[in-house]
């Protein structure tokens, strides 16, 4: 971890001058009942969370799946990775009149289901649900409120991995399938890998055991069931399909089938070829790889775009070939490649992802450096329509949400990247007009356009506040909440939201995201808890930071810079420099500074903790301690946790033989006795992400130290800790509270949850 170097940034971050940071810091946001209770983590179980499933083609009907954590729990984590373990939550399917809100509970309260879509004629909405074996099925009727259960073949049942669609006339269902026979072999499969009684594995297998029945969880055929007769029959025959999409005509099926050879480490995804299967069964090969590719399709099915290697193209399924239209010409062989700094600059702007087709078939909506642009599908002529860059914080961040189906104009959500500042845009295509439909501090998501292009439906949150459900018309006006999703919060107290601006170690620019106690007094400081993960920015509504804010506790996200190879450094220099600005602010207190996180964040703290003594008390959630040992002790992730390290999350740049020293660097437990933290680990007996094990070595380390450690694992818990059940979750959230009030509030008081 180059001690000195740290040593000498964790200095400098703590004299950074006052003058030097010149803070911009934005309002504070409240939004909280001021004669209730704090929130609590019993609170968090009914949060509820509602997701627009689908809409009817004239935008007067959504439908609406709403969950809650209390919901959620249940999974059998023992199953993961077992492509036949099925686990559908308990949720409502709600209907809601997006003109009036009126709304229909379809079965009267809770059923295990999954997915729903509208017919086109808008009065059937298909779903499928659970019957305690299988997924099944079912057609309800709007008009009669009757519905009609559908049936596969003998022998066959709905794939656990499959949604549920209609043919564009309305009249079949089409499900992804599966035969009883597969299930068995596969289940056999499953148990001998995890209880044998023998389990073998040779490197003259094409692929890791593990990988190869995570490709087998890809083995369905396609299968369309006539709503009338209840007739089904098959359009795909049984293969690995990864995807498929079915032609608006109903006259081609177009998929990507699995074509993996062997285990592939540089990459998580598996290799898959695209074809095209007529209404008479004649099977083409549109592109016999796939591999890099990231496909966008057109509304009618038969028209796509890909990017490759920062190149766009288009093609269709009447043809094997595409066509490039955005990015540098494909070299000729043995042409030798102008490598010079201008080339290259040239080169970067040259470089583009395709994000989505239009409906009408004319342009493609591209992203590069510089923003989004708008390629001709018959020219290739390219307009610049929004300047957004992932490089450029002056530059808002934008995403592409809606495309009418004329083609004529686009919808985004756009955010600033400098302060709370969102809203909705919309170009027009005609008059090359981009309009300011919405602009405030709310966050925007979902947003989905009817096809007739009439009504949208979104949903829409204030500042660390679960969202609601809200209709407007396409031009935003008549905006009109349909749903609000947690009024029993009407009664919670729950604090303010802070951005703050502060430079890190290296003199960057970063952003912290500060969640205030409900009855936050100026002035006071406060004892405060840093989450870590890597950059955060928006207030999104903060379970974790809720329950520690509703006991008195200040919770700050703080944001970091990474480097490839050192990525240890990044937390020193950002989160050290983010705790100087609150101490600075006379928020936080200095003797009374916490540190958590989850997953990575778990990861981030426990190696923050070997380079600093300045937190009183620290929690790692499900955080590997050692990076050697978690290279290879995830084997139901396949390759994930090879990848992670080498080339993704992780930012080592190497593998562990290449580079040795990187992986020591980065494993905290390799400086276990440099801790003098306090340390809560918490983990998931049967998780298999982050094994408990991993944990358990820097358990064993910090006890033989003689340092104040306690390992809490919840035996049937998963990622996270505390997730098999309500119990399991209320108790995490205690002893996490227990421990901080014990290191960082004096005198110590006993905790209750109620």
């Amino acid at each position: 971890m180059r001690p000195a170097l740290l040593v000498a940034l964790a200095l400098a971050a703590a004299a950074l001058p006052i003058a030097a940071q010149q803070p911009t810091v934005a309002a504070n946001r409240t939004a909280s009942a001021p004669n209730g209770t704090t929130f609590r983590a019993e609170d968090a179980l009914d949060v509820v969370a509602m997701t627009t499933a689908d809409l009817t083609d004239d935008g007067r009907y959504a439908a609406v799946i709403s969950t809650t954590r209390r919901d959620a729990f249940g999974t059998d984590f023992r199953h993961d990775g077992d492509p036949t373990y099925l686990r559908v939550a308990p949720a409502r399917l709600l209907v809601i009149d997006t003109r009036s809100g009126t709304t229909t509970d379809v079965f009267n309260g809770k059923r295990a289901l999954r997915g729903a879509r509208w017919a086109p004629d808008g009065h059937r909405l298909a779903v499928l649900l659970f019957n305690g074996d299988a997924l099944e099925p079912m057609v309800w009727d709007r008009t009669s409120g009757r519905t009609t259960t559908l049936h596969l073949s003998a022998g066959q049942y709905v794939a656990e991995n499959s949604d549920i669609r209609w043919s564009a006339d309305g009249k079949d269902v089409l499900v992804a399938a599966r035969t009883t026979g597969w299930r068995t072999a596969a289940r056999t499969t499953f148990a001998n890998m995890t209880a044998g009684p023998v389990f073998v594995q040779s490197s003259s297998d094409p692929f890791l055991s593990w990988d190869d029945i995570r490709r087998q969880g890809n083995v369905r055929s396609v299968v369309a069931i006539d709503v009338a007769s209840g007739k089904s029959r098959e359009r795909v025959p049984s293969a690995m399909l990864a995807s498929f999409t079915l032609a608006e005509d109903g006259s081609a099926i177009s998929y990507m089938q699995d074509v993996q050879k062997k285990t592939d480490y540089d990459s998580f995804n598996s290799e898959t070829s695209l074809r095209v299967r007529d209404s008479s069964g004649v099977e083409r090969i549109l592109n016999p790889t796939t591999k890099g590719m990231q496909f966008a399709w057109s509304d009618d099915g038969r028209h796509f775009a890909y990017s490759n290697a920062g190149r766009a193209y288009v093609g269709s399924i009447a043809d094997t070939s595409a066509r490039l239209i955005a990015g540098a010409p494909e070299p000729k062989r043995g042409e030798t490649p102008d490598t010079s700094k201008v080339a290259r600059d040239k080169a970067a702007l040259e470089r583009f992802s395709v994000l989505r087709y239009s409906p009408a078939n004319d342009a493609v909506l591209l992203s590069n450096k510089e923003g989004l642009w708008l390629a001709d599908v018959a020219t290739g002529a390219r307009e610049k329509i929004i300047a957004a860059s992932d490089s450029d914080e002056t530059l808002p961040r934008v995403a592409a949400q809606a495309w009418s189906r004329d083609g004529r104009q686009l919808w985004f959500t756009v955010a600033s990247r400098q302060k709370w500042e969102r809203g909705i845009l919309r170009y027009d295509r005609p008059t090359h007009t981009l309009t300011e439909l919405a602009k405030d501090g709310r966050n925007y998501s979902g947003l989905r356009l009817s096809k007739d292009g009439s009504t949208m439906v979104m949903s829409i949150a204030d500042g660390n506040r679960p969202p609601d459900l809200y209709a407007a018309n396409a031009d935003m006006s008549n905006e009109h909440r349909l749903a609000e999703s947690n009024p029993q919060l009407a009664s919670r107290k729950i604090g303010a939201t802070e951005l703050v601006s502060y430079l890190d170690a290296d003199g960057h620019g970063k952003k912290a995201v500060v969640f205030y106690p409900a009855d936050y007094e100026k002035g006071k400081a406060y004892p405060t808890v840093f989450e870590v993960y890597e950059d955060f920015f928006d207030d999104n509504f903060d379970v974790r930071a809720n329950v520690l804010t509703g006991h008195g506790y200040v919770v700050v996200h703080p944001s970091v810079d990474f480097d490839i190879g050192y990525p240890g450094e990044a937390w020193l220099k950002g989160v050290g420099a983010a705790a100087n600005k609150l101490i600075e602010m006379g928020v936080a207190d200095s003797a009374r500074l916490g540190l958590q996180g989850q997953s990575y964040g778990g990861y981030a703290t426990n190696l923050l903790i070997t380079q600093t003594a300045r937190f009183k008390a620290a929690v790692n959630i499900s955080g590997k301690v050692d990076m050697i040992s978690f290279y290879t002790d995830s084997p139901r992730l396949g390759v994930r946790n090879v990848n992670a390290a080498e080339k993704t999350q992780d930012r080592l740049g190497a593998t562990l033989w290449a580079q040795p020293q990187k992986y020591v660097a980065h494993s905290a437990i390799m400086f276990a006795d440099r801790i003098t933290t306090p340390l809560l680990l918490i983990t998931g007996g049967l998780d298999s992400n982050v094994p408990a094990d991993n944990t358990r070595e820097m358990y064993y380390a910090l006890r033989r130290l003689g340092k104040d450690v306690t390992w809490v694992n919840y035996m049937n818990g998963g990622h996270g800790g505390g997730t098999a059940s309500a119990e399991d979750f209320l108790d995490m959230q205690r002893r996490v509270l227990e421990f901080y009030d014990g290191k960082l509030k004096a005198p110590k008081s006993k905790v209750t949850t109620n």
